[in-house]
């Protein structure tokens, strides 16, 4: 079985998980055969890479990921924590250079950077206008940054990343009553992760067929959109990733039946 979104909205409209570990009671919905990571990518588009902000992984292995997904597979990859949390984007081009030279081994199965800030990283003008200037000068790619400290949320921090074309990041719980996403309108990035216990509580269809038509609007404005479901300790976010890339099936397709209903006939 393939993914129901349809093909044409693959590049512009990614749901996947936080890793892809398949839970066994999900196993029915995979093929069979093939490692975890092969046999995720059969039915989903995309996957964040969690574990390279804990360790750097081999170019070596990235080309194997790379290698073992179809075409139009995407990854996206989390910085290192010793850009984010250690240096605190301070002096940071030497690790990250590094961290490129590994990501780059998926080539353009390379979707997306993560850019995750620790809650006590407050916004420093100077800091972060370096730090971006410099990324940007190596990296010209989707680019989505999830801070979590309240200074980061303000009109004038928006107007900054969308010069530097970089997404902030909507999370699931919401921070600081940032209810949609931020900076960038080029790119719509969601990390949804399971409200009201983080990591571990399941989405209702109900809420998640409210996102998809968030999600489908967003994607009629022009927006590349990632979801990634990262309520995954216990094992929810593969069964929700289903869910909500069903959901948002049936708005595409509701929405592209309500224009063809709505255009006028054509004119003999």
């Amino acid at each position: 079985m393939e993914s129901t979104i349809p093909e044409a909205d693959l590049a512009v409209m990614r749901i996947g998980c936080a890793g892809w570990s398949l839970p066994r009671d999900q196993w029915p919905r995979f093929p069979a055969e093939g490692t975890h990571l092969e046999r995720y990518a059969a039915r989903f588009s995309a996957v964040e890479i969690d574990t390279s902000f804990y360790r750097p992984h081999r170019r070596e292995t990235y080309e194997r990921w790379a290698a073992s997904t179809p075409d139009g597979f995407r990854f996206a990859v989390k910085l290192p924590q010793t850009i984010t949390h250690e240096r605190k984007l301070v002096d940071a081009m030497p690790p990250f250079d590094e961290f490129l030279t590994q990501a780059g081994g998926l080539g353009d199965k390379l979707g997306c950077l993560l850019i995750q800030l620790p809650p006590k990283l407050g916004f420093d003008a100077a800091v972060a206008q370096r730090f971006l200037a410099s990324l940007r000068r190596r990296y010209a790619g989707p680019l989505a940054l999830e801070p979590r400290h309240a200074e980061w949320f303000s009109p004038t921090v928006d107007a900054m990343l969308a010069d530097f074309k970089v997404a902030r990041v909507l999370a699931d719980p919401v921070l600081h009553g940032a209810v949609a996403p931020g900076g960038w309108p080029g790119l719509v990035y969601l990390r949804l992760h399971g409200t009201p216990r983080r990591y571990w509580s399941a989405y209702d269809d109900a809420w998640l067929a409210l996102l998809a038509r968030r999600l489908v609007q967003a994607r009629e404005d022009g927006a590349e959109c990632w979801c990634v479901l990262d309520n995954t300790a216990g094992g929810e976010a593969v069964g929700n990733a289903f869910t909500l890339g069903d959901a948002v099936a049936g708005a595409i397709t509701a929405t592209a039946a309500a224009t063809t209903t709505a255009r006028p006939p054509h004119a003999a």
